[in-house]
């Protein structure tokens, strides 16, 4: 039971922690920015090289290490797109106008590159940890892509809470592909699905043949998936969705161009990622 607490509460503060500094890093001197890229890059590689070591390891640590990897490996595409460096194509704001299928066309090339980029990673997971007894990592970053697409789709589609404090201001014309209502049709689906296979891995974790190091790793993704879960009940509740971050947050709003002003801004979920936590790269 110690062991369980102990996974649960390294999750949370790794989601919370690593969450509000990449809004920390995102929003310092282009110095810093590029520093924060070339050592984020350095963290991804040996971070797929930790999976790799680790994906043969049954026990605790390799569960734990697993994990973490995962999350750098995520952090790195977290970054690379608040940074700017890798999004897509669209670099403009769309017309208020815009509906339908344009709208979904130009909302997409905005984060082609970038999705390429989360797949790209994806499949080196993947391959790395294919058919190995430890998939905590694969897990992990399966459970930040899966619930950091649904974000971005409640984002599409419209949701009550947008949090553009998240924004950054090179980032603005994002503001236009997203819309502000109070529930979309997709989202009790995305919640009601998301929390089945939250039930499926508590199940699992309490199952008497489980191993120690398999509960250990099952409740690290269980804890992101929940997280993700609340973050995305956090899109339609009235709520204020920065107040964890509000010592990473430094707002800029004379720094948005007129040009966007009246577009309602995306979120970037807190995570899981989306945490995107995301969210704002659709």
């Amino acid at each position: 039971m110690t062991g369980t607490f102990v996974a649960l509460g390294f999750a949370i503060f790794i989601w919370w922690f690593s969450t509000g500094i990449v809004i920390l890093l995102n929003r310092m001197s282009r110095t810093a920015v590029t520093m924060s890229l070339v050592t984020s890059s350095l963290l991804g590689l040996g971070a797929l090289v930790g999976l790799s070591h680790t994906a043969q390891q049954t026990g605790v640590l390799g569960a734990y290490c697993a994990f973490t990897c995962a999350l750098l490996a995520w952090g790195w595409n977290e970054l690379s797109f608040l940074t700017g460096w890798i999004t897509g194509p669209q670099k403009t704001a769309i017309l208020k106008s815009t509906t339908g299928m344009p709208r979904f066309v130009a909302s997409f090339n905005a984060v082609l590159w970038h999705e390429l980029a989360i797949l790209m990673v994806g499949l080196t997971i993947v391959a790395i940890t294919w058919d190995a007894p430890n998939q905590v990592g694969t897990g992990t970053y399966l459970v930040l892509w899966i619930m950091r697409t649904s974000a971005k789709l409640n984002l599409f589609f419209g949701v009550r809470n947008l949090s553009e404090e998240f924004l950054p201001a090179h980032l603005a014309y994002l503001e236009s592909f997203f819309k502000r209502r109070r529930m979309n049709a997709f989202f009790p689906f995305a919640v009601a699905s998301a929390s089945a296979c939250l039930w499926l891995l508590v199940d699992f974790a309490n199952q008497p043949m489980t191993t120690p190091a398999q509960t250990v790793g099952t409740v690290l993704v269980g804890t992101i998936l929940a997280l993700a879960i609340v973050e995305h009940l956090m899109l339609v509740l009235p709520l204020d969705t920065t107040a964890l971050w509000r010592w990473a947050i430094r707002k800029h709003q004379s720094e948005k161009p007129a040009a966007y002003e009246g577009h309602v801004a995306p979120v970037l979920p807190a995570h899981l990622d989306s945490h995107d936590k995301s969210l704002q790269v659709n």
